[in-house]
């Protein structure tokens, strides 16, 4: 009753202040009681842009209160010093802790979700795993030959208009589910049919996000009474053991079949049943449950990010004409483009590492639009930041790597603009910055282990797009980011395809 009597009373003040206009200094005012509630609440439809306002003008780091005993006060910071010292120079006193693991409990062990040694063991295991990448470049040729190509071939053709990003979606689920099984479900079609564990891993998602804006106990009533999003991630879960165990299940029929000294690591499932235990202390490939949480990671980790970069990465193209002739002129110089196309040095990860300004340019996009928009960590001890902040034991940290993009006094006063020289320096060569500035892969021990992995994913889908197809936006479309765990556009985008010439 008192939570409702909450909501009621800053329903009415957002009321009164939403007819009043109020500036920044009313929506982050710590009202009794309900804390600074009401002004995140009005600004929850342009919450993106007002965190780079805010943080530009808090000096890159600001103390959020929430309501009364609801467990939703955090410290939200941009500034690189804070962030190099809780990824790096004092990286074993920051987790992702407890509360955060209980909000992906649908996720169990996914290695972003686990600390300790357990993490250790999961980074371990994936770093060796990922060193060997022919499966995943074979998996990626045979998709676009077989699935994007003849799709846009098809949009071309008919002048269909198409949501780029619910294509791209279909096309990195596809690709990563046949990087994991090495099956094809095959969800990239003309008729776009629906997948359930594609369907139940977007309200998982969903989930997770209305879990961080929720008080605790409200959350966890609805899970303990199966009503609204919490029925939804509950079905998600039953779906994901379900689907997760057909898939194991077969694939270890099939390396008991061959062998496991005989059976060639032509998916990760493979790589990681055979996978020699004696080097660890805690993984398990032979309980499925463990298999589940890899299956989890890896589907979860590479089929948003992926498709977000690349729709991010093409509007802005769009929008920069200059940017893409370059690109094309890139690819000319350095790639020689056959009459059948998906040539062998499009996927040969030296001919793309000559790719130094498409580089540039896809770190620029993520820069300005980060698959993943914030990082959660927590520390074990209380600490005092860099910045002067104080920080109890156990209390959220938020890093809003979508504002730190754009923050004037990271990047300069161009840091709005999308300039992929930026990255490239004078000699021709891709320029660094640190990653505790550019956290598009995380930093620290924490870096994406499949960073390389990505980036070539991301150039070979770009190249092949680029040398075959011309994409036309829609004009007058609304394109903002959605609020989520991945940073996908609000309404989609809007294309239409055209075929270049094959000459």
């Amino acid at each position: 009753m008192a939570f409702i009597c909450i909501i009621i009373f800053c329903f009415l003040i957002l009321l009164y202040f939403l007819i009043k206009k109020p500036n920044t200094s009313f929506i982050t005012t710590n009202w009794p009681l309900i804390g600074m509630l009401p002004g995140l609440l009005m600004v929850l439809h342009r919450i993106y842009d007002f965190t780079v306002e805010l943080l530009e003008n808090s000096n890159l780091t600001f103390q959020f209160k929430g309501p009364w005993l609801t467990g939703m006060d955090m410290l939200v910071t941009v500034d690189p010093a804070n962030i190099h010292y809780m990824s790096s120079s004092n990286f074993l006193n920051y987790n992702k802790g407890p509360e955060f693991r209980e909000l992906l409990d649908v996720f169990k062990d996914v290695i972003f979700n686990v600390d300790a040694e357990l993490w250790k063991e999961h980074r371990k295991a994936a770093e060796g795993t990922l060193k060997h990448q022919g499966f995943a470049t074979l998996s990626t040729r045979i998709k676009l030959k077989n699935g994007l190509v003849p799709l846009l071939d098809h949009f071309a053709k008919e002048g269909i208009i198409l949501d780029l990003q619910d294509v791209l979606r279909r096309f990195t689920f596809d690709i990563f589910m046949v990087l994991i099984t090495s099956s094809d479900p095959t969800t990239l079609s003309i008729d776009m049919p629906e997948n359930e564990f594609d369907k139940a891993l977007t309200e998982a998602l969903e989930g997770i996000l209305y879990r961080k804006i929720k008080p605790r106990f409200f959350w966890k009533l609805q899970r303990r009474m199966g009503l609204g999003i919490e029925k939804k991630m509950l079905e998600a879960n039953d779906i994901f053991y379900r689907v997760c165990a057909k898939y194991i299940s077969a694939k270890r029929e099939e390396v008991k079949m061959q062998g496991v000294s005989h059976s060639t690591n032509k998916d990760l499932l493979t790589s990681y049943i055979k996978l020699d235990t004696t080097k660890y202390e805690i993984l398990n490939t032979s309980d499925d449950r463990f298999l589940k949480d890899i299956f989890l990671t890896y589907i979860v980790a590479g089929r948003d990010t992926i498709s977000s970069a690349l729709t991010w990465f093409f509007w802005l193209l769009s929008e920069n004409p200059n940017v893409e002739a370059k690109i094309r002129q890139e690819i000319n110089k350095n790639l020689t483009k056959s009459k059948t196309g998906l040539e062998k040095s499009s996927f040969d990860p030296t001919e793309l590492n000559k790719m130094v300004y498409l580089h540039g340019a896809l770190y620029e996009s993520m820069r300005l639009y980060p698959p993943v928009p914030f990082e959660h960590t927590s520390p074990v001890e209380k600490d005092v930041l860099p910045s002067g902040h104080k920080v109890d034991a156990n209390s959220k940290i938020l890093i809003l790597i979508y504002a730190l993009g754009r923050m004037k006094t990271v990047w300069g006063e161009d840091a709005s603009e999308f300039k992929p020289e930026r990255w490239v320096s004078n000699t021709g060569s891709l320029r660094h910055e640190p990653s505790f500035k550019f956290l598009a892969f995380n930093a620290g021990p924490r870096s994406c282990p499949g960073k390389q992995l990505a980036m070539n994913l991301l150039k070979t889908v770009i190249v092949e797009i680029l040398q075959n197809y011309d994409i036309h936006v829609i004009k007058g479309q609304k394109i903002e980011p959605l609020p989520g765990l991945t940073l996908y556009m609000k309404h989609g985008l809007s294309v239409t395809i055209t075929k270049r010439d094959s000459a």
